[in-house]
Parts: structure tokens; C-alpha cells; sequence
């Protein structure tokens, strides 16, 4: 049996069980702080980051590392990644633009956007002036065909159904304006469409429990 360590709030963590849900493979969750220091977390993600799993061979950490190995060592599970070479590249590389070139740019607006805190006029420009030409690189690999890789649910819709409208949010949220919305990415219809999945919607409401804990427990504190 697999274990999910991390936490519900975490794009990553539900990019990992989104995955895990799709395909169909039993597992339990663990609740894990993210950059934790303590050695049984360090043991199995030695930066402290989540998610990671927990398996019979020991623990993986990465969510694109766990995502490769659920699709080898799950072969007789719905597949998340196309059998043939080419084709699979093109969803890796879609992952890579997604979580790379416009997820990572844009999470240096986070602190300000969804947790209370500033970030410099200096990062705001920079994001400002990098994720535009991103989104527009972006827009000419995604298909939308209606799913991001064409016409079958990949792990790229895995990826991109948990950070497209984290990117959206956050540069309007902090920079006025939907960057994503503004290069032509029509990422609202794609969101809604994938979130009405049946999995995708259980997803959505534990992430929302977590939310409102952590709210709850901030305004106690």
C-alpha cells in the first residue's frame, strides 16, 4: 500500500493524488508539514519538501518522480502517459513549461497573493517582465484538444489542473491582472472541466477542508 505524505493545500501533493486517484491505486494519506526537520521526514525527502511517498521499496520524493513510478510499476491501470515515445516526450514537455516556466516564476508572488505577507517591487517586476513571454511559449505547445496534450487525460492535466489557476490568481492578486488570461490562455473552461471529474472534485473539497482548518486555526491564534 502506497502512502501520500504532505499536505492537501500542496498543488503538488494534488498532482501526485489526482494521479494516484485516477489510475485507481489503493493508498492512505499522511498529514506532513512541508519543510519539515524532523529525520523521518528528512529520511524519505531529504529537502523536507512534499509530497513524497511512502512505498514497499522504501519512499520517492519529486511529484514528477512519483508519477513516473506510478505509471511503471501500475501497468495494468489506466494509462496517464501515452505508450508511444514522441508522444509521451510532448506530455513531459507540457509538465516541464507548466511547473517550470510558469508555476515556479509565478510562486515568488505567493507570499503576497495567498499568505498574508510582501514581496519586493523588484520581484513583481521581474515576474512581470519574465512570465508573459513563459505564457506565450506556453500557449503554443498546449492543445486544449480538450485535454491539455489533445483529445486523452494525461498527467499533464494532472499538473496543469493544480497550478494554472494558481498562476491566474496570483498575477491578478498581486499584479492586477490575469497574465494567463491576458497571453490568450482561456485556462477557466479547461479548469471547470477537469474539476467536474469525479476524483478532481474530491480533490478540490479536501483541499477546501484544509483551507478552512488552517483559517480557523489562524484566527484562534
Amino acid at each position: 500500500m502506497i502512502t501520500l505524505c504532505g499536505i492537501p493545500l500542496s498543488n503538488y501533493y494534488n498532482k501526485v493524488k489526482l494521479a494516484l486517484m485516477e489510475k485507481g491505486i489503493p493508498f492512505t494519506e499522511e498529514y506532513v508539514k512541508t519543510h519539515s526537520h524532523d529525520e523521518a521526514v528528512l529520511s524519505c525527502s531529504p529537502l523536507g519538501k512534499v509530497p513524497f511517498i511512502k512505498t514497499p521499496q522504501g519512499a520517492l520524493c519529486e511529484s514528477q518522480v512519483i508519477l513516473d513510478y506510478l505509471e511503471a510499476a501500475y501497468p495494468g491501470t489506466p494509462r496517464l502517459i501515452p505508450a508511444e515515445p514522441y508522444a509521451a516526450a510532448k506530455v513531459h514537455e507540457l509538465i516541464t513549461y507548466v511547473e517550470l516556466h510558469l508555476e515556479l516564476v509565478a510562486r515568488e508572488l505567493y507570499a503576497e497573493a495567498f499568505f498574508g505577507g510582501k514581496v519586493s517591487d523588484g520581484t513583481k517586476q521581474r515576474v512581470a517582465r519574465v512570465l508573459p513571454d513563459n505564457i506565450a511559449a506556453f500557449k503554443r505547445l498546449a492543445k486544449f484538444g480538450p485535454y491539455l496534450a489533445g483529445d486523452s487525460f494525461t498527467m499533464a492535466d494532472c499538473a496543469a489542473w493544480v497550478s494554472l489557476p494558481l498562476v491566474a490568481q496570483a498575477t491578478k492578486i498581486v499584479l492586477g491582472e490575469d497574465l494567463l488570461q491576458a497571453g490568450g490562455v482561456e485556462w477557466k473552461p479547461y479548469a471547470k472541466m477537469i474539476g467536474e471529474r469525479p476524483h478532481a472534485v474530491k480533490v478540490a473539497a479536501d483541499r477546501k477542508v484544509d483551507q478552512e482548518r488552517l483559517l480557523g486555526a489562524a484566527r484562534a491564534g
